[in-house]
């Protein structure tokens, strides 16, 4: 019974800011009572019909979604090299990755501001810069999820399995190594999109208003001259269901991909 009101009590505390975001969403007024005086849907027509919303939402998709292409096309081959080829570089890689969990993402900003002053001043406030900070303080995600896949899959065994059965580099790649880290990856990937589609404090150092994402459009909505907390409520559920969505397609894609990569080592095993 204690264990039953603990999980509650932690579910109220955890889900009770969450409900009255949404409910906020749809209040018409919200004063002293406990619910809303009212329910509608204008926030969300009025939010929607904004042609600055829409265009933030879909700059920060686009960003998310290359950040999140950008880390896969690097961690998983530099990954793969330090457990097939160069185990030593595991622990730069390892001290790189945990920069960003030891530095407040502000410091990290303003350090990647100083030096592209320095050494690259045409990148600065473009969206390449804030693509390349991006992939940077999201790495580390994508790193440890692919990096665990590939010791839970043994992947240095697989490779020469595959190596003596003839299979070429890219063959191996294909066919033995995606297969088996797929749900790492799916799981990395998924945290790297929402590391970058939440990010805030590296996107207005970095570019300001010149690359509104959907952050910098709430803050508008907090403090601005036209400040409007219920279309804000409704910005904060749109974050919530994107991720949300991005979460079940990692689900699904482990699911699928898990089961399918898994055929390999049960042949392996079983000769």
């Amino acid at each position: 019974m204690a264990r039953w009101l603990l999980f509650g009590g932690i579910a109220v505390y955890l889900l009770l800011p969450i409900l009255a975001v949404v409910l906020y969403a749809f209040a018409t007024r919200w004063t002293a009572n406990v619910l809303p005086d009212g329910y509608t849907l204008q926030h969300w027509f009025t939010a929607f019909a904004d042609p600055r919303m829409i265009s933030a939402l879909l700059r920060t998709l686009g960003l998310a979604l290359l950040v999140t292409l950008i880390d896969i096309l690097i961690v998983v081959p530099a990954v793969y090299w330090r457990w097939t080829r160069n185990s030593s570089i595991r622990s730069h890689i390892e001290l790189t990755a945990a920069i960003p969990f030891s530095m407040p993402y502000i410091v990290i900003a303003f350090g990647i501001l100083s030096l592209s002053g320095e050494v690259v001043p045409m990148l600065q406030g473009t969206v390449w810069l804030l693509t390349l900070a991006h992939v940077a303080v999201a790495f580390p995600f994508l790193y440890w999820a692919v990096d665990g896949a590939m010791a839970a899959a043994n992947i240095r065994l697989l490779n020469e399995a595959a190596q003596t059965c003839g299979a070429k580099p890219l063959e191996t790649l294909r066919q033995v190594v995606f297969p088996n880290v797929a749900p790492g990856i799916a799981t990395g990937a998924m945290l790297v999109f929402a590391v970058s589609f939440n990010e805030f404090a590296i996107v207005q150092i970095l570019v300001g208003s010149r690359y509104e994402t959907l952050s910098l459009y709430s803050l508008d909505l907090l403090t601005g001259t036209n400040a409007d907390f219920n279309q804000l409520a409704v910005i904060t559920c749109i974050t919530f269901v994107v991720v949300f969505l991005v979460s079940l397609a990692s689900v699904y894609w482990n699911q699928g991909r898990g089961q399918a990569g898994s055929l390999f080592q049960a042949k392996q095993g079983g000769r």
